[in-house]
């Protein structure tokens, strides 16, 4: 049988421990019991305060990758460069189609003055031949001009006055072999009459002459003929 004091020692423990259970549900304020065991301690901080951290240098620092240029700055670039690819391209064609229209207009201006120039300028008669020669040099220029000046005087001239030379071209048909808007070349088919103390009769002579033109700020003139 159990002795009667530590039975009521014990009772009376666990009515001290329910007790104070009451009393803790009853004001929630009250202190608990410290827990046992380790306590941290830390120390207060100095009169001035908590030092910062010093603050990093710029070497210290990750360097930054670079910035991606945004969607609408490439949008932006693209269309550019495309408008500004129209514009040459447009311009490229513009001048295209301007120097096609000035090289039409010179073909139709270049082999009318050629039609016009051959009969001058391949005919001659020795009873007047400084008034020929002249008419032919006005429709003459350049280089071409110096030279036939120079054969007429030196070769044509005196052999049509010995032999009484006498010679008439007339253009049976031409065509346009190249033009540009400033410079354009026509082949004619060329009838020359000769008439010649060498010759009896007429003599008829069927050629293919060559003729190049150029645009002068006075018309169209002759710069150049050959013989085919």
């Amino acid at each position: 049988m159990a002795n009667p004091t530590a039975r009521s020692r014990a009772m009376n423990a666990a009515a001290r421990a329910a007790a104070k259970r009451t009393r803790r549900v009853e004001d929630p304020k009250q202190p608990e019991e410290p827990l046992t065991g380790r306590t941290l301690t830390i120390d207060p901080p100095a009169p001035d305060g908590w030092e910062d951290p010093p603050e990093p240098s710029p070497e210290d620092l990750p360097d930054e990758a670079p910035a991606r240029p945004s969607r609408r700055w490439l949008l932006t670039a693209v269309l550019g460069a495309l408008l500004v690819m129209g514009l040459v391209a447009v311009s490229v064609l513009g001048w295209r189609y301007g120097q096609e229209r000035r090289a039409e207009s010179a073909r139709e201006q270049a082999l009318t003055a050629a039609r016009k120039a051959a009969p001058v300028v391949l005919s001659y008669d020795y009873r007047h031949l400084d008034r020929d020669f002249t008419r032919a040099r006005d429709l003459l220029t350049g280089h071409f001009r110096e030279e036939y000046g120079k054969t007429t005087a030196s070769v044509v001239g005196p052999t049509a006055k010995k032999y009484h030379g006498v010679v008439k071209a007339s253009v049976t048909a031409a065509s346009v072999v190249s033009a540009a808007p400033d410079k354009v070349t026509v082949l004619l088919f060329v009838n020359q009459v000769t008439q010649s103390t060498q010759v009896s009769g007429s003599r008829l002579d069927l050629n293919r002459v060559r003729m190049t033109m150029s645009r002068t700020p006075d018309g169209w003139k002759v710069i150049a003929v050959d013989a085919l």
